[in-house]
């Protein structure tokens, strides 16, 4: 007997799809056309005078959903898409879904789908960490810090996964054991930056991957700017980590506030060109945040969804290396480590600082470094690691 191996939960696809390659039905039209009828079969079944009906939806829209989903005459490209989709272990989350995030529902063009490769977890609540792809150590370090601490006290922390402030906040977010969640502006099989790879993979096994693009999209330059409006539309506010004036993360930054989303900025060095736009949204109103509770109290109203799921959530930071580092210091170890910064010192600068030889100096510092406690940049630059 002919077996069809066709899964039921996948011929949806081809309807979502199809309906968005209609010429002319964006985002917009689509999600009144939902809202209207439903899912894309029942909105194919609509007679022309009541998809006419709908704001936006010309003669020639009505035609082609009637010709094509209506129909059930789907193009090869479309059957191709919904057969990489499945073959690759990827899905579609619709409008429709339980797992599509509520608050990206809100925003003027939400996405009538996301592919996505990994977890199923609600999204709320959910913060967005954004920054510079050629950050300093210090943006770095903030970044994990502030994506661990966040995702350790129940918050879904997600960034676009570039290279730089969007990876170390992933990082800090899996490094805590939370859910941390990537929105690209590739399609799902094109991994963009190729360095990330794996981190690419340690998201999609315990959070998860986004992107509205077609499975082998590349990573066109115009794609990110459409990426970020997701970011800040599915997140309660965006913190800036690091960035230029003229960056991405301006733009998140700009998104969310026309969004109607909370804004935050990490202060750094004003000698620093790359906490210039970090200190431009302060001046524009952003909330400063030197560590997570600068962020979580602005969402004291939703004490009750944030979930405490591990030991040290009653308000303390999380090790990035899980160790106490702050204990069994020796007065040398206190010393030098009192006189590190966020920021990198020379090597020879510490010296004179402490009256050390060299060779003391490096054993301590070495010591600081094992601990977390300290972070060695090339040319041997040192700085605190901020536990």
């Amino acid at each position: 007997m002919p077996h069809n191996s066709e899964p039921d939960d996948t011929k949806d696809y081809l309807y979502w799809i199809a309906l968005k390659k209609v010429p002319g039905v964006g985002n917009r039209i689509c999600k009144r056309l939902v809202d209207r009828f439903g899912d894309p079969a029942k909105i194919a079944a609509a007679s022309r005078e009541a998809l006419l009906s709908v704001e936006g939806v010309n003669t020639r829209m009505a035609n082609a959903i009637h010709g094509t989903v209506r129909a059930g005459k789907f193009a090869d490209a479309v059957q191709k898409e919904r057969d990489l989709i499945v073959r690759r272990g990827y899905r579609l989350v619709t409008l429709l879904d339980r797992e599509y995030p509520r608050l990206l529902l809100e925003i003027h063009d939400p996405p009538p789908y996301l592919y996505a490769r990994g977890q199923s977890f609600d999204f709320s609540p959910a913060v967005a960490i954004v920054g510079s792809r050629h950050p300093t150590g210090y943006g770095v370090s903030m970044a994990k810090r502030l994506g661990a601490d966040l995702a350790a006290r129940g918050f879904v922390v997600v960034s676009g996964m570039a290279t730089g402030i969007d990876a170390a906040a992933h990082q800090g977010a899996l490094s805590a054991g939370g859910k941390t969640a990537a929105v690209l502006g590739s399609g799902l099989a094109v991994i963009y930056p190729p360095e990330n790879r794996k981190l690419y993979h340690d998201i999609a096994d315990s959070g998860v991957v986004l992107s509205e693009l077609p499975v082998l999209e590349p990573p066109n330059a115009y794609n990110f700017p459409a990426r970020n409006r997701i970011i800040s539309g599915m997140t309660l506010g965006t913190v800036v980590v690091e960035a230029a004036q003229k960056s991405g993360s301006l733009i998140t930054a700009k998104l969310a506030a026309e969004q109607g989303r909370e804004v935050f900025a990490v202060p750094g060095s004003i000698k620093s060109c790359k906490s210039a736009g970090a200190h431009f949204l302060l001046k524009q109103g952003a909330k400063l945040v030197e560590k997570a509770d600068d962020v979580i109290e602005e969402f004291t109203y939703l004490a009750g969804m944030v979930e405490n799921r591990q030991p040290f959530l009653q308000g303390q930071s999380v090790p990035e290396n899980g160790n106490n580092a702050s204990i069994n210091l020796t007065r040398a170890e206190s010393d030098v480590y009192c006189l590190l910064e966020p920021y990198p010192v020379h090597i020879d600068a510490l010296a004179c600082r402490t009256a050390m030889d060299a060779a003391g100096l490096l054993a301590v510092l070495l010591k600081l470094e094992l601990m977390g406690m300290v972070v060695q940049m090339p040319g041997k630059f040192f700085m605190s690691s901020g536990e």
